[in-house]
């Protein structure tokens, strides 16, 4: 029963994850956009742990391929969709920290983990913007490729891991019963 509930949450989280993305007008001519994209795949990590948030996070990056994605070559989409979104999922390493931090009533502390962990699955997300920016998009650079693709992917990656961070541990710090997982319901 725990496992159907988890894959019917990373269904329909993963959804949300593209809606939120879809539902923001800002949007990069070489891709790449401001957006709550990351917030469902965020959840699933702390709610489920590792392998809720790459799940979550790989399907919301392959669903997107089927939105106007910017494909160059067979590789680029994997890296640029299924990996870097799936790679937002690692933020679940810490999901038994922002668990106990909940649990035991320290906003600030929760806070301060969820902003880390968030930090770390946006990081790892542009990291893989920025190779992909490198290796796929350097006819599109305006100078040098690799400081173009560093710049060019922080002017959406930045923004959004700062709304995404600051609703996420808004969201738990206000409702942390988000966090709890059980069969029988939350």
């Amino acid at each position: 029963m725990k496992r159907l509930q988890m894959l019917m949450e990373i269904a329909i989280f993963a959804s949300l994850g593209v809606v939120f993305d879809l539902l923001i007008p800002f949007k990069m001519p070489q891709g790449g956009s401001i957006s709550l994209a990351m917030l469902p795949i965020f959840v699933m990590a702390f709610r489920h742990g590792v392998v809720g948030g790459v799940i979550t996070g790989a399907l919301v990056g392959t669903i997107q391929l089927m939105f106007a994605p910017q494909v160059l070559t067979v590789v680029q989409p994997l890296l640029d969709y299924t990996l870097a979104y799936g790679v937002v999922g690692l933020s679940g390493v810490f999901a038994g920290q922002v668990k106990k931090a909940a649990t035991e009533g320290q906003k600030k502390r929760l806070m301060t983990i969820v902003l880390f962990a968030t930090l770390l699955g946006a990081g790892l997300r542009y990291i893989c913007h920025v190779i992909s920016g490198i290796v796929f998009f350097a006819e599109y650079a305006k100078g040098p490729v690799v400081p173009y693709s560093f710049i060019y992917n922080a002017t959406y990656m930045a923004p959004s891991y700062v709304l995404c961070g600051v609703v996420a541990g808004i969201l738990f710090t206000t409702a942390p019963r988000l966090l709890r997982y059980s069969a029988r319901g939350i």
